[in-house]
């Protein structure tokens, strides 16, 4: 006989670094230079709350570019876990692609599957953290961003605040919604998570009991 339990895949919100969680220096590895955007300290404690695992998802050509290495890469992710541990919030995982086809360290002067708007920083992270990718979000600043995340099967969101210059568009780059700021993300986020909630319930427990 079927026993009928109620099974909740782990969902995710996957935040680009710069520009989107924190405010973009670029190619800054010094910790103390590190602040939040803005909402951030708002929105990512209730996404959280609210069940999402949170990670982080980035591109860091620096390394390939030999600006620095990848255990300050490390570092700076360590000190974004220590600031959210400080908001209440346990990162469950940073992910970052070092390479850059075009880089002058031979090492990670390649094409990857790993590179935004790659999806396999989002692929890898899903594997380790038993995520459900199509009950996930991909937060991001810029296109690539949106593309990687698309391709990976989460919902997406562009925050808009002017990181983004180029605007080639195509299906896969075209965001499923757009706002100000990550707190307005936080904000639409739950509140569809509210609407969705009695179906994705019942359809828990219809695939539970077969």
């Amino acid at each position: 006989m079927a026993v009928s339990r109620q099974v909740t895949p782990r969902r995710a919100v996957f935040l680009d670094k710069d520009g989107t969680l924190i405010e973009n220096v670029p190619y800054n590895i010094d910790v103390e230079r590190i602040r939040f955007t803005a909402g951030a300290e708002q929105a990512v404690p209730r996404l959280a709350g609210a069940g999402f695992a949170i990670a982080i998802v980035s591109n860091q050509p620096g390394v390939a570019r030999g600006m620095f290495d990848e255990a300050a890469v490390a570092e700076v992710g360590r000190a974004l876990a220590d600031k959210l541990a400080k908001l209440g919030v346990g990162l469950a995982g940073f992910y970052y692609c070092p390479h850059d086809p075009t880089g002058a360290v031979e090492r990670y002067r390649r094409t990857c599957g790993c590179r935004k708007p790659a999806p396999g920083l989002l692929e890898r992270a899903a594997r380790e953290l038993d995520v459900d990718l199509t009950s996930s979000w991909l937060i991001g600043d810029i296109l690539d961003d949106i593309e990687a995340g698309r391709r990976a099967g989460c919902r997406t969101i562009l925050v808009d605040v002017g990181s983004e210059t180029e605007w080639r568009m195509s299906r896969e780059r075209l965001p499923h919604h757009v706002v100000g700021d990550l707190e307005e993300a936080a904000e639409l986020i739950l509140a569809l998570d509210r609407m969705d909630e009695p179906a994705a319930r019942a359809a828990r427990i219809e695939r539970a009991s077969v």
